[in-house]
């Protein structure tokens, strides 16, 4: 059996190398958004010419990055959403509903002083992890049935 994992949310941290390493050995395809944050934020006007108002700039590369993440979810068995802790990830909430609308399973990585914050969020998921180790050993517990 093998997984295709999309992992979305907070760009500004290591979580997704840290899953990815540690499911090095296990059959799993990973996706993500763009994230180097100036590329993510200048595509639109990098691609299809600038704007001068800064809400067309980025409008442009939402719509944009939403062809990139929409095709990364709907590809996706699992969808993992990383809310983090210095940054509010809208997009994150976003991507988690879009997840659960299409059905696939969810796993939210996000810190326990969010939780009532993320209530509706976490209600959509399967799981709810503290840590990307966590996460990491859900997909192990997944395709090998082993524990940690």
């Amino acid at each position: 059996m093998s997984l295709s994992v999309y992992l979305s949310g907070e760009i500004h941290t290591d979580w997704r190398d840290q899953i990815i390493t540690a499911c090095a050995d296990l059959d799993v395809v990973f996706d993500s958004p763009v994230t180097d944050h100036a590329a993510s934020d200048d595509c639109g006007v990098a691609i299809l010419g600038a704007e001068d108002n800064k809400f067309w700039h980025d409008n442009k590369g939402a719509k944009i990055n939403a062809i990139r993440t929409r095709r990364g979810i709907e590809n996706a068995d699992v969808v993992v959403v990383r809310f983090g802790e210095k940054y509010r990830q809208w997009n994150a909430a976003f991507d988690a509903g879009y997840a659960s609308a299409l059905g696939k399973s969810i796993i939210v990585l996000s810190m326990p002083e969010h939780q009532h914050a993320l209530k509706e969020v976490h209600a959509a998921a399967l799981a709810a992890a503290d840590e990307p180790k966590q996460v990491a050993e859900i997909l192990r517990y997944v395709l090998t049935d082993k524990l940690p």
